[in-house]
This record gives C-alpha cells, sequence and structure tokens, in this order.
C-alpha cells in the first residue's frame, strides 16, 4: 500500500472511530469499510466479516453484507477454515481456490455452494484477551494475488490499531458511565438518609441501619429502596444528576 494511500486509510478509520458510538457499530463499519478498500484495490465486489475471539470463543460480529455474515458464520459453525486458522497462528491465510485446495473440504462445500471461490483471513490484534480478524470473500478464485494480500495485511495493521482505539474508547465510556451511576446511587442513599433522619430526628449511622434493614427484609437493593423512598416523597420523584 502506498504511504497516501495508508494515510488516508487511517484518516479515514480513525474518521469512523470518531462516528460511531460504540465498538458494536464501529466493527459494521469496519467491515464495510474493508470490504469498500480492497473492492477498489482488486476491481471486483470483495465482502467481509469480522470475526471475534475471546476466552477461545469465535463469533461472527459483523459483516458487509447479510451475505457476507452467512458465508463468515459457516467456517464459526465447522470450527475450521483460513479466518480461525489465521486467529490461531496470528498470520494470513489465503483460500485460493475453493476446487483446488485440500486443506478445509466441507468448508469448501459449502462457499461454493454459496457462490463463494475464496477467501483471505487476515487477523487484527487488540489486546491480550481478545483477537480478531478479517474475512475477505470473492466471487471468483486468484483474486487474492500476492500484492492483494500484501496490502491486506498492511491495511489490517491500520485497522488492528484503530479498533483497538475504538475498544480502548469504548472501555473508557462504560467506566465512565459506571462511575456516573455509582455515584447517582450513593447520591441517592446519601438523600434518602436524610430523609430518614429528618423523618425520625435520628443519626446519619442510625438512618444507614433503618434503610440497611429494609434492603435486607425486602431483599432489595440499598440503591433500589433508596431510590423508591425518594419517589414516595410528597414533592415527587427526587432525582440525581451529574454532566457526563
Amino acid at each position: 500500500m502506498a504511504n497516501y494511500a495508508g494515510d488516508e486509510a487511517a484518516r479515514q478509520l480513525h474518521d469512523l472511530i470518531m462516528d460511531t458510538g460504540n465498538v458494536e457499530d464501529f466493527l459494521d463499519r469496519l467491515a464495510e469499510f474493508s470490504a469498500a478498500t480492497l473492492t477498489q484495490s482488486v476491481g471486483v465486489e470483495i465482502e467481509c466479516g469480522v470475526t471475534l475471539q475471546r476466552r477461545k470463543r469465535t463469533m461472527t460480529v459483523a459483516g458487509s453484507s447479510p451475505r457476507a455474515v452467512v458465508l463468515d458464520r459457516i467456517e464459526q459453525s465447522l470450527g475450521e477454515g483460513p479466518c480461525l486458522e489465521s486467529l490461531r497462528t496470528k498470520t494470513v491465510v489465503l483460500l485460493a481456490d475453493v476446487d483446488t485446495d485440500r486443506r478445509w473440504p466441507d468448508y469448501q462445500r459449502q462457499l461454493a455452494a454459496n457462490g463463494c471461490r475464496s477467501t483471505l483471513g487476515v487477523p487484527l490484534e487488540i489486546g491480550e484477551d481478545a483477537a480478531a480478524a478479517l474475512n475477505f470473500f470473492a466471487s471468483g478464485n486468484g483474486v487474492f494475488t500476492e500484492a492483494v494480500v500484501r496490502e491486506a495485511a498492511g491495511f489490517a495493521d491500520l485497522a488492528g490499531r484503530a479498533l483497538r482505539l475504538a475498544v480502548r474508547i469504548g472501555t473508557a465510556q462504560t467506566r465512565a458511565e459506571d462511575l456516573k451511576a455509582a455515584m447517582e446511587h450513593r447520591t441517592s442513599i446519601d438523600l434518602a438518609c436524610g430523609v430518614i433522619m429528618g423523618q425520625n430526628r435520628c443519626s446519619q449511622e442510625e438512618a444507614m441501619s433503618i434503610l440497611t434493614k429494609v434492603s435486607s427484609n425486602r431483599n432489595q437493593k440499598l440503591r433500589d429502596v433508596a431510590a423508591e423512598l425518594l419517589r414516595n416523597l410528597p414533592g415527587g420523584d427526587v432525582r440525581t444528576h451529574f454532566d457526563a
């Protein structure tokens, strides 16, 4: 891949991260962008599925088209093929012709039945506890030449970096949301304690004890008991707010 092309692909991948709200949406867009990038390079239509591996379990998580998802899931159902092999070996794995290759006969028969003649599995690095791979599909054989394989590998390096960034951003957002929720829950409990203190003319410690006892008797979480108490106040529901 020429430097200018690589720079442009990197820019567009980072734009995808900024334009999508979560990792799931990013994976869908990544599949579409990957397929379009290789299609433009090869000159024939290429489809792409994205396979995710976590704790030795793999699954299809995105596709550039409904057909790409179907083709990718064939490999998942059989447990063998170039994409899974690329995940195992962390190398690019080519199936150049479903009629002449002898490695995965069942898989190749099903590909042929679905009009797919060649595939290319390209691994993406995410982190220690997860991995992913791009699974490219072509309707003809001989499409994935050595030059195309090199380009796909170069693109996958960029895509892997973008995916790692998307995952980190997604994780950070999740942590921020969890923290925000925890702060809101804690404030609800404190407010509920204040109400109990006012009603019973007791200390904060005694109010917390009352709230905890109710939580235990009802088998409800403390935050839910607190929220219910606040909802039932004469003035209406008391809400907590934090800026994201």
